[in-house]
This record gives C-alpha cells, sequence and structure tokens, in this order.
C-alpha cells in the first residue's frame, strides 16, 4: 500500500511508486517487468537531457501501481516506452502474454466523426455486443452509444475511453492522468468506477498522476 520505492527522473525532480493493493505471485508470463538504464532527449542546442535512469519494477496480473510525481518529471515518457511508442533508450520492457494494451490518454482522443459505439468498436472488434453492453452499463455509457464526440461533456469522453480501453480485453492497462481537467467529484466517481473495472476483469494496472 505504501511506496516500495523511488528513483531520480532528473537531479531535481523525482516520482515514486506506490503500490495500491496485494496478489499472489504470478508467472513470467503473468508479468510486466520493465528495467530502464537511461532515456535522454536531444536539445535545441544539441545537448543531452536525461528525463529517465536506474528505473526497475515489476507488476503482477490483477496489481494496481500509482506512478506519483510532478509534472515534467519522466512520468508520460515511461508509459510511451511501456506501450512501444517510444523505442529510443537504453534497457528493456517484458510485457504480459498475449500483451493485449490498453491504454488511457490524458485528452480521450475520440474520432470525432464516429459515435460512441463506433470509436469503442474500433479498437476492439472482437467484442461482441453482449460484452460492450454490459461494459457500457458500468459506465453508464448506454444512453450515449449513438452519440458523437461533440455532444459529449469531459466526463463522459473520458468514460468512452475508459471503456475503449477495457475492450480490448487488455493485459496490461496503462493510464496517463485519466482524471486531469475534471473536478473533484467527478474525478472521485471515475475513479471509483475504475477501480470496480480493474477488480472486476483482474487487470494489471499502472496509472500515471500527480495527484493520488
Amino acid at each position: 500500500m505504501l511506496s516500495p520505492s523511488s528513483r531520480s527522473c532528473s537531479p531535481w525532480k523525482r516520482f515514486w511508486f506506490s503500490r495500491l493493493n496485494d496478489i499472489s505471485p504470478a508467472g513470467a508470463q503473468d508479468r510486466l517487468d520493465v528495467d530502464i538504464r537511461q532515456k535522454s532527449y536531444r536539445s535545441a542546442a544539441g545537448g543531452s537531457l536525461q528525463v529517465l535512469g536506474e528505473l526497475a519494477f515489476g507488476l503482477k496480473r490483477g496489481e494496481v501501481v500509482a506512478l506519483v510525481g510532478p509534472s515534467g518529471c519522466g512520468k508520460t515518457t515511461l508509459l510511451r516506452i511501456i506501450a512501444g511508442l517510444d523505442r529510443d533508450y537504453d534497457g528493456t520492457v517484458r510485457l504480459p502474454e498475449p500483451g493485449n494494451l490498453g491504454m488511457v490518454f490524458q485528452e480521450p482522443r475520440l474520432l470525432a466523426w464516429r459515435t460512441v459505439e463506433q470509436n469503442v468498436r474500433l479498437a476492439a472488434s472482437h467484442a461482441s455486443d453482449d460484452e460492450l453492453a454490459a461494459l457500457f452499463e458500468m459506465l453508464e455509457l448506454t444512453a450515449h452509444r449513438n452519440h458523437y464526440p461533440g455532444e459529449l461533456s469531459l466526463g463522459l469522453a473520458r468514460r468512452v475511453a475508459l471503456a475503449r480501453a477495457f475492450a480490448v480485453d487488455p493485459d496490461l492497462l496503462l493510464l496517463d492522468e485519466p482524471f486531469v481537467s475534471l473536478d473533484a467529484a467527478l474525478a472521485l466517481r471515475l475513479r471509483e468506477e475504475l477501480a470496480q473495472l480493474v477488480d472486476r476483469y483482474s487487470i494489471m494496472t499502472l496509472l500515471v498522476t500527480h495527484n493520488l
């Protein structure tokens, strides 16, 4: 429950891990293993800025871990590395098998010309009607499945992003500040809904946030 480790992101900023639950040991195929020795960016002046270094941790199936730290310390960079969106780093990342990945970004990133259901099905064409119906009901999206993103509030749009991530039946769920820009009451409600989904599907989850 308490933070098991702390790692430097830069000489002046730090983040830490908060393990939010505890489960039994898992086999190699049920784990995420991350070992980042160094991640740097080239500066406009031609120099090099290190944003991650000497960072190693693992997650087990059903485990929820929060990565906590101030803006700009490398949290999103780490998620991008794990998701395979950034391969320019020194280290290794081993994903759980079979490797289905669900990701929720800081912005909902919905296609404006597609309905709620179409946005979700685009990521999870294999999902059955019954599976989507259950997911929409849990996230209170049933009445909005034929609406377009422009007709949704920010809170509803974030629910759609969560539905899209869970619809792919992920082995690993990556959440990058999914409640940012929401008022406190709505953020708390979405956290509770997310916790119910993670518990129901027993999904390995890495949550990035600057505020628990």
